[in-house]
């Protein structure tokens, strides 16, 4: 599957855009490992490679993380990194809500 879809790249807002919005800032995408907890819900992309948002694994914390890594990331079972079709975009306060963090 492919990670992005073009309508994705023309609406999520470039790095450091929505900084100034704390919880009120919109998650455009959200990513996920079908095989564990690993999730990352994206706000901000650099338009090449680098996407800055929330990431849940280990820990919930933001952060920035990598396309291209999450393109080339292949679990235990050769499951690949998949983006939920389904997913609407909604803000930080609300996704929090919703996943309790």
């Amino acid at each position: 599957m492919k990670l992005l879809s073009e309508e994705i790249i023309k609406t999520i807002p470039k790095l450091y855009e929505q900084e100034h919005k704390g919880e009120d800032a919109v998650v455009h995408v959200k990513f996920f490992d079908p095989c564990s907890n690993w999730t990352w819900y994206a706000t901000e992309f650099d338009g090449a490679d680098t996407f800055f948002g929330l990431v849940i694994g280990f820990e919930t914390e933001f952060g920035y993380f990598s396309l291209s890594e999450l393109e080339n990331c292949c679990n235990r079972f050769g499951i690949d990194i998949e983006r939920d079709l389904y997913f609407k975009p909604t803000t930080l306060r609300e996704l929090k809500a919703l996943i309790h963090c």
